[in-house]
């Protein structure tokens, strides 16, 4: 039990530096297949160590989120939309885990939150690119971020990783207007993206770990 404590404990360090590191390659516009595997390796890392604690249906959905985001990282470098295909349907299932652990007795506040947490980001997305597609994933997206607000989930760690990844994703569509060629926005788009990515991670394994339903 403690090897495996400290064995997911090295992963999440690894997922880390792996993260970070990766930011040298954004910097420096590095491209191949190497470039591609190493974009890939934090969240995967992430993936694996969600699997690891995984004890129930709910704990391989995290994993299964988590795994379908490190594909769409490697996938969109290749093919964009099969790329962000991949990232739906692992936002489909974050708001299907999320749905099932939602709040009892939400505030008013809370439901305004959530509403806001929807409405906002597909109205940035659509007034930055005019595009349906990138609106309709954007819904997607925001969705997923809204269920886990009021969800049971904590909300300093996944919701607020959701709310890290709709920045970046809103950065992302600024980089094909405003912002073109900004590498100030690509290196922020990776930072919030991958931390996004870790404080969901976190948030989800220790929740259900508390739960007794990982």
């Amino acid at each position: 039990m403690a090897d495996q404590s400290r064995f997911s404990t090295c992963l999440l360090a690894a997922s880390l530096a792996a993260g970070v590191s990766y930011l040298f390659a954004v910097q420096a516009q590095m491209a191949g297949p190497e470039i591609t595997a190493w974009k890939g390796m934090g969240v995967g890392l992430l993936a694996i160590y969600a699997a690891l604690r995984a004890k129930g249906r709910d704990g391989w959905m995290l994993a299964g989120i988590l795994a379908f985001g490190a594909a769409g990282d490697v996938v969109l470098d290749i093919a964009f939309t099969a790329g962000a295909a991949l990232f739906a349907i692992g936002h489909i299932l974050a708001i299907t885990l999320y749905r099932r652990h939602i709040r009892p007795n939400l505030s008013d506040t809370d439901r305004m939150i959530g509403a806001l947490l929807i409405g906002v980001p597909v109205g940035i997305a659509w007034a930055l690119t005019q595009k349906a597609e990138v609106a309709l994933y954007t819904l997607l997206l925001a969705s997923m971020a809204s269920a886990a607000w009021v969800s049971r989930f904590p909300v300093k760690l996944t919701a607020l990783g959701a709310v890290l990844f709709i920045i970046s994703d809103l950065l992302i569509f600024a980089r094909m207007g405003p912002l073109s060629g900004s590498l100030i926005a690509s290196l922020l788009v990776w930072t919030l993206y991958s931390g996004g990515q870790f404080l969901i991670a976190l948030g989800g394994t220790r929740y259900l770990a508390a739960h007794r339903n990982a």
